[in-house]
């Protein structure tokens, strides 16, 4: 796998033959099993109630979020039918039935501390699985770690130009 095949190096700006490039090829089975963590994520073979789409625009409204709007950019591409939610200050009145996946979404990926049991109460109330909670919580864990791996990478990067 190289670099422009990886979505962590890619949309962190690290280009082959680089400096940081060369730092990072020695943990290359990390970022590759980074790599196969997003595909697991976001790309399951089992989706339960999130279908691969609705699964892009979660991980671009948390990009967005995250004020990275070059990930959200890349998860946009593949949102589809669920591109509006997206944008996490446009109303989503033709998904209603997503008001409270996405109000767990936006509160998990900001202010984590936050969370509690009643957040996945109010999941369960609103008729989520419990199978569909632990996708949605794996696809938002994930998506934190992919943002920050992301901006340090950057801020390596800067750093090594």
């Amino acid at each position: 796998m190289n670099i422009s095949d990886m979505t962590i190096l890619s949309k962190a700006g690290v280009v082959p033959d680089s400096a940081l490039s060369k730092v990072v090829s020695t943990r290359g089975n990390i970022l590759g099993m980074a790599q196969t963590a997003e595909e697991s994520v976001l790309r399951p073979k089992e989706t339960g109630a999130f279908p691969h789409e609705l699964r892009a625009a979660i991980a671009a409204r948390v990009a967005r979020l995250a004020g990275d709007e070059m990930l959200a950019t890349y998860y946009m591409a593949d949102a589809g039918q669920y591109a509006a939610l997206a944008e996490p200050k446009e109303p989503a009145e033709q998904y209603e039935e997503l008001t409270a996946v996405l109000s767990f979404v936006d509160k998990v990926a900001n202010q984590t501390r936050e969370a509690a049991a009643e957040d996945v109460s109010k999941l369960q109330a609103a008729g989520v699985a419990d199978a569909d909670i632990v996708r949605l919580c794996e696809l938002v864990a994930f998506l934190a770690f992919q943002i920050r791996v992301i901006a340090g990478l950057r801020l390596m990067q800067r750093e090594t130009a």
